[in-house]
């Protein structure tokens, strides 16, 4: 009786301990966390993905898009993502990347600018082949070079864009003016706006990724109106910017008709300004438009291009792709990363995050209506007024930015500038050869 009962009180305990390890809350103790399961089968795998991508104007919208993406893998495949964004502006975010890569903690999904920086970030290693990835087969053929090297594709491209300037419609058409085709019109319909008092451009100077911009602008239409082999004769040493030192003649034509306090003002300043007719002009990518159309939903703009000299054949539009998402090749939660990737094109829900960021579509399921300025912008494309976005090193754009603000306040001559950027490039040349 006695050996009877110690086994059955055995077999008791035995059961009750099964039951409580059943029934174990949460995934402390269990021993599976981090190793993973099937939906519905157990405890789910816990991943911490960080993400580096520097538009903190749009957090607002990564920040719903990503918890869209966290309830989609939770549903799908019982793994519980938690994601650190880190969104600097535009200014620093290269530098800080760098020296995260360079130190070996890279974030699991980054961005970085297509045509400026994936040749130098592919050399170094720093980009996972995308190639095989669902979302490849999704992108416009039109897209898909800007965001490939050698014969690889190595990042999902968010910004496409046709770009010059912006302007005021109403303004513009109150007073009878049509865009510029040459540097003589262009101060003709200055001074047509100074008569009737009202400021040319708005200057936003203040961040130095703004004033850069005159450099793909100028040097992109020079390349595209005889100096063909610029980029190249500067990647082998042998160019030099004096070729381009025509393109102050649009950079002081905008100075000395702007806005005032430009190094103080910010981009946000800036389209808060020129939503509301502080200036006719800016010189800005309709990448802020989602920015300026919060100051003022009403504002009517558009995009030209912005001339170069006095030949209307050089008055060219800006195509290129700029801010795109890649993967750590040394990434620990690879899988997550990618999965994260595919769904920047999920089929349901990318089309309202494209036009929540009023980007332009890039892939076959983006169906939604083009903007205004979109359409602006593409009549100059169907015209052959337009050229690629040129290959600059990003140190080298990152250099012109702060030299014309030195220009800008007098620190700098022309010829220091010129000077500061041929040694930029040399500097880039020595590093990646």
């Amino acid at each position: 009786m006695k050996k009877t009962w110690k086994v059955a009180v055995s077999a008791l305990m035995a059961i009750v301990l099964l039951a409580g390890c059943g029934s174990s809350g949460g995934n402390t103790g269990n021993g599976n966390e981090g190793t993973g399961t099937e939906p519905g089968t157990g405890s789910a795998k816990t991943v911490t993905l960080k993400m580096f991508i520097a538009l903190p104007r749009f957090k607002e919208q990564f920040d719903k898009y990503i918890e869209q993406f966290v309830a989609k893998e939770k549903a799908d495949k019982n793994i519980d993502v938690k994601v650190q964004l880190e969104m600097p502006n535009s200014d620093n975010a290269s530098q800080i990347l760098k020296t995260r890569l360079a130190s070996k903690d890279a974030p699991d999904v980054f961005a970085i600018h297509a045509i400026n920086e994936i040749p130098s970030f592919y050399k170094a290693g720093y980009l996972e082949d995308l190639s095989g990835q669902p979302f490849v087969d999704k992108l416009l053929e039109s897209v898909t070079p800007s965001v490939t090297i050698d014969d690889k594709v190595v990042a999902l491209p968010l910004e496409t864009m046709s770009w010059g300037y912006l302007y005021n419609k109403k303004i513009f058409a109150d007073l009878n003016l049509t865009p510029p085709t040459t540097i003589t019109e262009m101060n003709q319909v200055v001074e047509k706006l100074k008569q009737n008092n009202i400021t040319p451009f708005e200057l936003s100077y203040k961040e130095a990724w703004i004033p850069q911009l005159f450099l793909p602008l100028s040097v992109g239409a020079r390349i595209s109106a005889g100096n063909t082999d610029f980029i190249e004769r500067m990647n082998k040493n042998e160019g030099s910017f004096t070729e381009m030192k025509s393109m102050f003649d649009i950079i002081d034509l905008v100075n000395a008709n702007g806005t005032p306090k430009a190094l103080e003002m910010g981009g946000d300043d800036g389209a808060a300004a020129f939503a509301n007719g502080k200036a006719a002009m800016w010189v800005q990518g309709p990448w802020y438009a989602e920015t300026i159309l919060k100051s003022n939903p009403d504002l009517d703009f558009g995009v030209a291009a912005l001339p170069i000299n006095d030949n209307p054949n050089d008055t060219l539009i800006n195509l290129g792709a700029s801010t795109s998402l890649v993967v750590s090749p040394t990434s620990k939660n690879k899988e997550v990363a990618l999965d994260f990737l595919n769904f920047m094109l999920d089929d349901e829900q990318s089309n309202e995050l494209f036009q929540s960021l009023k980007f332009n579509p890039v892939a076959t399921n983006h169906n939604y209506e083009s903007y205004p300025w979109v359409n602006d912008a593409t009549e100059y494309v169907k015209a052959g007024k337009a050229y690629r976005d040129p290959s600059i090193p990003q140190a080298v754009k990152d250099e012109v930015g702060k030299g014309l603000q030195s220009y800008f306040s007098k620190q700098l001559t022309q010829d220091e500038v010129l000077k500061a950027l041929d040694k930029a490039w040399r500097d880039y040349n020595k590093v990646n050869k």
